[in-house]
């Protein structure tokens, strides 16, 4: 007997053999196009920007189940064009235990803390996964997820959209042609938070009737609810979220570590306006050191949040677009030239000569996307082989070196403000062996089963 193909080589031959049919002008074949060929997504997490990343997934394949641990959420998506078939759960291991081979691939678009426990179980399924930006909850969790990605060969994707954006793309390319000359420093802008942080527990309250409240919680310690943490504001706090730095970095930092290859640190050391372990501080600002990637020495990357702003000299009186008065981009800063990316997402880039004279964009060659979920899709479908912003190769690095700076948030609120010493190879602080519960947690009861 002839071997059967599996899901994925039939979504690819029947990519192909859709092409073929176009290609033959034989247009009423292309529209029978069955049922089966179509990517069937389930997504975890639908109201936020889960609501888009599930709109992405019906757009381009047939979600066949949706999962929310709130149940008016839920509800309201069921009831939009193109989710009205999709089966409907509160636990996402109950959808991917249930559904199993009926699931191709899955959206993860739930709080930072879920993220790496979703991805890993539907990963070692055999799923394809899109996850919602930062990657993970911590640094280990980074790094294994971008094991497992190798490990079962899946296509993988975080949704650090700006990824496919030409203008980031184009400026990656030129710093990558050395054009800026040596570098000198580099400081990463976000108006971020937008969110309370730094302060006490908000006071407990009567879990409402819609939500799964031990579900949302998942593998983070037992806390009674309060108002405020669902939908939003769980950003600034450590067992959920991962502050400014964690919400946003993985923007606007991530033009600067396309064109730099700004993994591994070094070191690292905060100061912060403080905070007491529960809740991130209102704002940091952050110093990274890599080893320089154009030249001998160290290079320095400052990351301001909560209002912070590098300082004025470094664009040597030019006058550039602001939001509100403040800085928000990227600026490289290199011997004959300065860089300055403007916005999260690098939507516009300027370069400047010493005397602070705009210098017109040189050409650069590199692949333009065909959009960021698009990406996603094509390589299910093994039209492409990645997607950029893949977890083995991209993503995970990324969100590896932007979490380490939560290392350093750390321990400037204990009150030592160290200058942290990372070993990436073992993944340990070794003048600081403390801080290994912030590089990898603990999981309540065996919420981490997946990711062993």
């Amino acid at each position: 007997m002839l071997p059967q193909p599996n899901r994925r080589e039939f979504l690819v031959a029947g990519a192909a053999l859709g092409t073929a049919y176009w290609v033959g002008n034989q247009m009423a074949h292309a529209q029978e196009k069955s049922a089966n060929s179509k990517v069937r997504y389930a997504c975890i997490g639908v109201g936020g920007k889960g609501n888009s990343d599930s709109a992405d997934a019906a757009k381009f394949g047939e979600v066949v189940a949706i999962c929310d641990v709130d149940a008016r959420t839920l509800e309201k998506k069921a009831g939009q064009p193109g989710f009205e078939n999709a089966e409907k759960f509160s636990d996402f291991r109950e959808m991917l235990h249930k559904l199993g081979d009926k699931i191709d691939a899955v959206t993860v678009s739930t709080p930072d803390h879920t993220h790496a426990p979703a991805a890993a179980l539907a990963m070692k399924m055999k799923k394809a996964v899109f996850c919602q930006k930062p990657l993970t909850h911590t640094v280990w969790e980074a790094r294994r997820l971008s094991e497992i990605a190798k490990e079962t060969g899946v296509a993988t994707q975080m949704g650090n959209q700006g990824t496919a954006n030409s203008a980031l793309r184009h400026a990656a390319a030129l710093l990558k042609s050395g054009i800026l000359g040596k570098l000198k420093e580099v400081h990463v802008v976000t108006n971020r938070p937008v969110w309370p942080q730094g302060g006490a527990r908000p006071a407990s309250a009567p879990i409402p009737p819609h939500l799964s409240w031990d579900l949302w919680l998942g593998p983070a310690p037992l806390r009674p609810y309060a108002d405020g943490y669902h939908a939003f504001s769980w950003r600034g706090y450590w067992d959920f979220g991962t502050g400014a730095l964690g919400d946003m970095a993985c923007h606007t930092f991530n033009m600067p570590f396309a064109g730099l290859n700004l993994a591994n640190p070094k070191s690292i050391q905060a100061v912060s306006s403080g905070h007491n372990g529960d809740s991130y501080p209102q704002k940091s600002t952050i110093e990274f050191a890599f080893a320089n990637p154009s030249g001998e020495g160290d290079l320095p990357v400052w990351w301001y949040d909560g209002g912070n702003q590098p300082p004025e000299a470094l664009l040597q009186g030019v006058q550039v677009e602001t939001q509100a008065g403040k800085i928000r981009g990227s600026i490289i800063v290199g011997e004959n030239l300065t860089m300055f990316a403007i916005g999260d997402y690098s939507e516009k880039v300027k370069i400047f000569d010493k005397e602070g004279k705009e210098v017109p964009l040189p050409e650069a060659e590199y692949e333009k996307s065909p959009g960021h979920f698009q990406e996603f899709h094509e390589a299910i479908l093994g039209t492409r082989s990645q997607a950029m912003s893949n977890f083995a190769e991209y993503a995970g690095p990324l969100t590896e070196t932007i979490l380490l700076g939560n290392l350093a948030v750390y321990d400037a609120a204990v009150g030592n403000g160290r200058k942290i010493e990372w070993d990436a190879k073992n993944m340990k602080t070794p003048n600081a062996p403390e801080l290994a519960s912030i590089v990898n947690k603990e999981y309540r009861g065996d919420w981490g089963k997946d990711l062993i």
